[in-house]
């Protein structure tokens, strides 16, 4: 996870892909794949993706369920 410091800007963060996520998670559930695909263009290659969830995730911001492998927003404060 790249978090902002002499090196990475808040922009080149993770920090910053957090609320990428979020927005695109407030229509509703998505499949991992298709939550991956929306958000590549901003956020990148799929490691940085992951970073970013494991972050989510972590923050309770949002939720995995086994039975659809869908993500889902958590209802947090968040952004």
């Amino acid at each position: 996870m790249r978090l902002p410091n002499k090196l990475f800007s808040y922009e080149e963060s993770t920090l910053a892909n957090l609320p990428v996520v979020l927005a695109e998670l407030e229509e509703g559930p998505l499949p991992v794949l298709e939550l991956l695909e929306r958000v590549r263009p901003t956020i990148g290659d799929a490691d940085e993706f992951l970073d970013t969830m494991v972050c989510l995730y972590a923050l309770g911001a949002v939720e995995l369920t086994d039975e659809r492998q869908v993500i889902s927003h958590a209802g947090t404060a968040m952004v």
